[in-house]
């Protein structure tokens, strides 16, 4: 079992999600994917945490590359660029290290949407709205990056055509990219039913978040040489 769900605020969070998850999916919705959040190292010790927090992702959320959103009615909206981690095998809870880089198929580029509606700090708040989740949209992925292979890997990410500085180092702000894979199958494999073949995770921002204000064009986002992914938005 996760270390992470002896944090009573974790425990009782996961809980709530999994029944707002159980709803959703009674309701017709399907679970493709998982996200983490809180995983930049500052936010780590201002919350108290160890490892990230761990999220749902459903097949409603999903927009396409170069759509436009409307960002109406959202309190405090914001884009993340981020990595997702594409599942090619079942990976239980307690894997090693290496069963998980064994099932990581492919890697690519992911822009999160989500509306930080409440106290980033309420952590079992946080968990139980399914970590502010709002939109996810997928870039193009790459079976060449199975195993999670960062090598050669760069990222530009701009905000309204403004440029957002990207760390060299992709796993500055996220930790390392196995670890997260890793974590996420050993929440989901005690609570959520396991990290299944066929699923992806979205792995944390590479940047510091992306808070969006009135009059935002888009975001863009490449992962050289895996290609890019683009949001829009509308008023």
């Amino acid at each position: 079992m996760s270390d992470t769900l002896n944090d009573p605020r974790i425990a009782a969070g996961m809980r709530a999600q999994m029944e707002l998850r159980r709803r959703l999916l009674e309701g017709g919705a399907r679970q493709i994917g998982w996200k983490v959040g809180l995983g930049a190292p500052a936010m780590q010790i201002k919350c108290g945490l160890t490892a990230p927090i761990v999220g749902f992702v459903l097949d409603r959320a999903m927009l396409s590359s170069g759509a436009a959103v409307s960002l109406a009615g959202w309190s405090k909206p914001v884009a993340e660029a981020e990595i997702a981690a594409y599942i090619g095998r079942d990976i239980p809870a307690d894997a090693g290290p290496d069963q998980v880089r064994a099932a990581i198929a492919a890697l690519g580029p992911a822009i999160e949407l989500a509306d930080a509606d409440g106290p980033m700090d309420d952590i079992e708040a946080v968990l139980a709205g399914d970590i502010f989740q709002r939109h996810v949209i997928l870039g193009p992925r790459d079976d060449t990056r199975a195993g999670a292979r960062l090598e050669g890997l760069s990222a530009r990410v701009s905000q309204s055509g403004q440029n957002v500085p990207v760390p060299a180092d992709l796993e500055t702000n996220i930790g390392e990219l196995i670890g997260i894979v890793r974590h996420v199958a050993d929440v989901a494999g005690t609570v959520g039913g396991g990290l299944r073949a066929g699923e992806f995770i979205i792995c944390g921002s590479l940047t510091p978040p992306m808070f969006l204000e009135p009059g935002e064009r888009g975001v863009d986002y490449s992962l050289t040489p895996i290609g890019g992914v683009s949001i829009g938005f509308t008023a």
